[in-house]
């Protein structure tokens, strides 16, 4: 089991930056890629970005050039620079773990922590 926990979200203005962590726990062994996904009101979960144990990154096109997914292998620890944020950015973003050899909906995920761009 992988434990994951969310913190950084918050309130700011349009054009505004924030930061997520997502630290991880438990089996970390076990993990190959992790990510973040978010959800608004009326749309489907969207995953945001996602590194793999490698090192290799991949985004959604919609936050390319303006967010940043990075880990800090010693601490466990994965991070989303969230920069030039837009009204459209306000959602839900969830940590997740996927485990080797699994889809992405059958690993580890965060509690969730609430991202609200104001225009």
């Amino acid at each position: 089991q992988v434990q994951l926990v969310e913190s950084g979200g918050g309130l700011v203005q349009a054009g505004g930056s924030l930061r997520l962590s997502c630290a991880a726990s438990g089996s970390i062994f076990s993990i190959n890629a992790m990510g973040w996904y978010r959800l608004a009101p009326g749309k489907q979960r969207e995953l945001v970005a996602a590194i793999t144990t490698g090192g290799v990154t991949n985004y959604a096109d919609s936050v390319k050039g303006r967010f940043t997914i990075s880990r800090d292998n010693a601490k466990n620890t994965v991070y989303l620079q969230m920069n030039s944020l837009k009204p459209e950015d306000t959602a839900v973003y969830y940590c997740a773990a996927r485990i080797a050899g699994s889809r992405w909906s059958n690993g580890s995920w965060g509690q969730g922590t609430q991202v609200t761009i104001s225009s």
